[in-house]
């Protein structure tokens, strides 16, 4: 049975990772969704083990210490990690499966599984970035200021991403995200066994 692929959808925060994932998702029926493991609070009407794993600082740092997380970061003041063992189930079965990461995650994600594809998820501009993140309506100037900061430190390391998309509407970014994901699957390596099939007849 094939591998199946491990794609890493990263990007500032506000750009719209979680939707554009979700509508793949629909697209693309077969994939599956790594959740995140975090120590910040749920928004709104989050529910643990949907958006995200919530767990407490110290339950996280022994998710670390028991060697659970593949990859870690803190971004204002939060962990954010990826487990390990949901991970691998997926993608040994034959799964695509889908995360959605910090930028550090995906980059440290891919240090440890270099087959893993890494997308960088950019907003169309930085007035439309700091539109979202405000019309959560979840978070302070103050916050959505150092959201903004920080984007800006992340946009410069997209050239370390695999491939780059602009999320103009959730349904262009998705078109193209499948259109990669595709592609993926037809490089040589993850066909290599159907080659030698063929010839060994």
């Amino acid at each position: 049975m094939s591998t199946g692929l491990i794609v890493s959808i990263s990007g500032p925060s506000g750009v719209g990772k979680g939707t554009v994932i979700d509508r793949l998702r629909e697209v693309l029926p077969g994939c599956g969704h790594s959740i995140s493991v975090t120590s910040r609070a749920p928004r709104g009407q989050e529910q643990d083990g949907v958006e995200y794993f919530f767990r407490t600082k110290e339950e996280f740092e022994k998710l670390i210490a028991e060697g659970e997380i593949i990859e870690y970061d803190q971004y204002v003041g939060n962990y954010y990690g990826t487990p390990l063992t949901p991970l691998l189930k997926m993608s040994k079965s034959g799964t695509n499966v889908l995360l959605d990461l910090t930028v550090a995650g995906s980059l440290a994600l891919k240090e440890k599984f270099d087959d893993t594809v890494t997308i960088f998820l950019l907003p169309p501009s930085m007035d439309e970035l700091r539109s979202r993140l405000s019309g959560r309506g979840t978070e302070t100037e103050e916050l959505v200021d150092k959201r903004m900061a920080q984007a800006k430190g992340e946009i410069a390391q997209a050239e370390k991403f695999d491939y780059v998309v602009t999320n103009r509407t959730v349904e262009q970014a998705v078109e193209e995200i499948a259109a990669i994901m595709k592609a993926e699957n037809r490089r040589f390596r993850r066909s290599r066994d159907a080659v030698e099939t063929l010839l060994a007849q």
